[in-house]
């Protein structure tokens, strides 16, 4: 059983995590995430923690900033978009119970306002910035580190919200560079 409480999505990602393991959810209904949802997830956040496992794309981000903003201290669970999509579709509900049991394995804690261990100018040299395969890279980095994927600015804050120090990013960039990307 884990303890926290896991925020997704809708009811097809409560089933999808039911799978993979035992846990309660609280259910967002959507990237409008209204009051009484951050009720619920702040009291969750007091009692028990709370991990933010939401859908790799452009909705499930916001849904992931709405929540992280409200509800400071929240634990992340990244899935790749590669392990969440089947036929096109995006989501948690598409990923494998391996999959989903490998992000919660892996959360994070966001630490808001932490000093950032990679500055603008490491990302700039190992191409996650102005780069012809700038996104590419950024993909495959998030998916190695377990922080999901986002835009060159969000990784600069993400890196630094997660407390991700300059070994990881190296080690990571090791990889991307021999083995090619993998995103």
């Amino acid at each position: 059983m884990i303890k926290e409480l896991i925020v997704v999505e809708g009811k097809s990602d409560t089933v999808a995590v039911k799978r993979a393991v035992e846990a309660d959810t609280i259910e967002t209904g959507g990237s409008a995430v209204d009051r009484t949802v951050i009720a619920k997830i702040a009291l969750a956040m007091e009692r028990r923690g709370v991990i933010i496992l939401t859908d790799p794309d452009h909705a499930g981000e916001r849904i992931r900033k709405i929540v992280s903003a409200k509800v400071p201290g929240c634990k992340h669970a990244f899935i790749p978009e590669k392990d969440a999509t089947r036929k096109g579709d995006i989501g948690v509900e598409n990923a494998s119970p391996e999959a989903i049991r490998h992000a919660l394995r892996n959360v994070h804690t966001s630490f808001e306002g932490a000093p950032a261990l990679i500055g603008l100018d490491d990302l700039m040299a190992s191409g996650m910035l102005v780069h012809p395969r700038a996104a590419e890279r950024r993909m495959a980095l998030g998916n190695l580190l377990g922080i999901g994927y986002c835009n060159g600015k969000q990784l600069y804050k993400r890196l630094a919200m997660f407390g991700i120090t300059r070994e990881e990013f190296a080690g990571a960039l090791a990889q991307i560079d021999q083995g090619g990307i993998t995103s």
